[in-house]
């Protein structure tokens, strides 16, 4: 998970200071020395972390604690500013052309995952914009990169215009701009060639290519596992191409972090979108503020409201809100509440987006296992109709039925029931409008109640606890 290493070693400096009724210069001095390494851990470029250490320091010790705040308070929201600041202050939109169509060229070395990438840019703007893109196989050198490119086409049914590999990339970017006009694509997105390293003749194809196509965006693609690797090519990139953002991807496998805290400071230049997944819906737009809310523990609820109003079924929210009022939340629901709660993603991504919850034990390394959702459904289809829709009448020997009807263990169905009506009991208090009832299950009991519902057995047990279990089997057999 992205800035793993680094949200929880702040998060640990940080709770050093709660309980303090004043914070001292040497408290502000022990505390950066913490963060210093923490980000230098991270693989944040030296300067830019030396830069933020500077001015936090500076500001902890010279602002006056804000009458509604404890002193730690006061601290994690200056560095939540200035972190916000580091990577860039407010989320930057792509460069459109006053008149279609608007033509963006996809740069970066070899294994960065450009071909990819402009698969999922092409994804977003047919989801966000309804635009009509067109694919411009330009890079004639890696193997396979063309055939790859198509096969994207295909899937998201986009046209992939290409001359094969024995033609000159700046010739196939012509004839593909020329196509692109006359079919009126609103968006032409040429995939260029890479290499393992930045060199004179890669550079010199690409400025060649940028100089005829006159690209409204020169997007470098990175990949942010490099570390601080990732920031001498983007400089190199910027140098040569004067480059108008970034997209950093693999940020999911980078539990470090270094890239996205470092490009924009070295660069100047935007990180415009980040990838978090081998799905070509796997890009999200970067937002400086929410990327620091989730470093630092704070969650991150805008982007878990727009994923949920990406994945939800509109039609399939408005009959769960009147079943809620109507108190009549029944099992098909609550399987159908469980697939859309999986289109959004891992379960443990999702928790940490909400206030509170990025520092909860149980959900360290919790994942939603599809094998154990289908498990769930193949008990609620083993009930009839009206056991679905009448839980109350799941009595021992309906239960039983149900479990040799599933295959599934007796304590796993009555595991499930269990859970079906705390989920229940959870929608009347929503529906009722009970905010000190929502704020002790979000809460205090989210480790126990809310916790055990949301994970319960769709949470893949950590290794650990597998072992544990089965040291205890074998030392009872013995």
């Amino acid at each position: 998970m992205a800035f793993e290493g680094l949200s929880e070693r702040l998060q640990k400096t940080f709770s050093k200071l709660r309980g303090k009724g004043k914070v001292t210069e040497a408290d502000v001095r022990e505390m950066m020395r913490e963060v210093r390494l923490a980000l230098l851990e991270a693989d944040v470029n030296f300067d830019v972390t030396k830069t933020f250490i500077k001015t936090v320091r500076e500001r902890a010790v010279g602002s006056e604690v804000l009458e509604s705040l404890t002193p730690a308070q006061q601290v994690i929201k200056i560095v939540n500013e200035e972190l916000t600041k580091v990577m860039g202050t407010t989320a930057v939109a792509l460069n459109n052309a006053p008149k279609i169509p608007t033509i963006i060229m996809m740069v970066g070395l070899q294994g960065a995952g450009k071909t990819t990438s402009a698969g999922k840019l092409v994804h977003y703007l047919q989801t966000e914009q309804k635009a009509r893109p067109l694919l411009i196989a330009a890079d004639v050198y890696r193997p396979a990169a063309i055939e790859q490119l198509q096969t994207i086409g295909q899937q998201l049914q986009v046209p992939v215009y290409d001359e094969g590999t024995q033609v000159d990339p700046v010739t196939i970017v012509e004839h593909g701009l020329t196509q692109a006009r006359e079919q009126k694509n609103d968006y032409v997105l040429i995939d260029t060639a890479g290499r393992l390293e930045i060199d004179t003749q890669l550079m010199d194809e690409l400025r060649r290519i940028k100089d005829l196509a006159q690209p409204n965006e020169i997007l470098l693609v990175v990949d942010s596992m490099t570390g601080q690797a990732a920031t001498h090519v983007a400089e190199g990139f910027n140098e040569q191409l004067d480059i108008t953002g970034v997209i950093l991807t693999k940020l999911d496998g980078d539990t470090r972090g270094g890239a996205a805290l470092s490009i924009r400071a070295v660069t100047g230049k935007p990180i415009k979108f980040i990838g978090s997944g081998e799905k070509l819906a796997a890009l999200e737009v970067f937002h400086p503020d929410r990327m620091a809310n989730r470093i630092l523990g704070m969650g991150d609820m805008m982007t878990l409201i727009e994923k949920a109003e990406k994945d939800y079924d509109a039609q399939q929210a408005e009959t769960l809100t009147r079943k809620m009022q109507e108190n009549s939340f029944d099992f098909n629901d609550f399987v159908d509440q469980l697939q859309q709660v999986q289109k959004m993603g891992p379960m443990d991504e999702i928790m940490k987006m909400i206030p509170g919850m990025a520092n909860n034990p149980a959900l360290k390394n919790a994942q939603m296992d599809p094998q154990d959702l289908e498990h769930l459904k193949a008990i609620v289809y083993s009930m009839t109709l009206q056991e679905r829709q009448e839980p109350d009448l799941l009595n021992p020997s309906r239960r039983r039925r149900i479990a040799a009807g599933a295959g599934r263990p007796i304590v796993e169905v009555n595991r499930m029931i269990k859970q079906f009506k705390q989920m229940q009991t959870m929608m009347q208090k929503m529906s009722k409008g009970n905010l000190n009832g929502m704020e002790q299950m979000m809460g205090n009991g989210i480790s126990g109640k809310l916790g055990k519902m949301a994970m319960g057995s769709m949470v893949r047990r950590t290794k650990k606890r597998k072992k544990k279990r089965l040291k205890k089997v074998k030392r009872f057999k013995s």
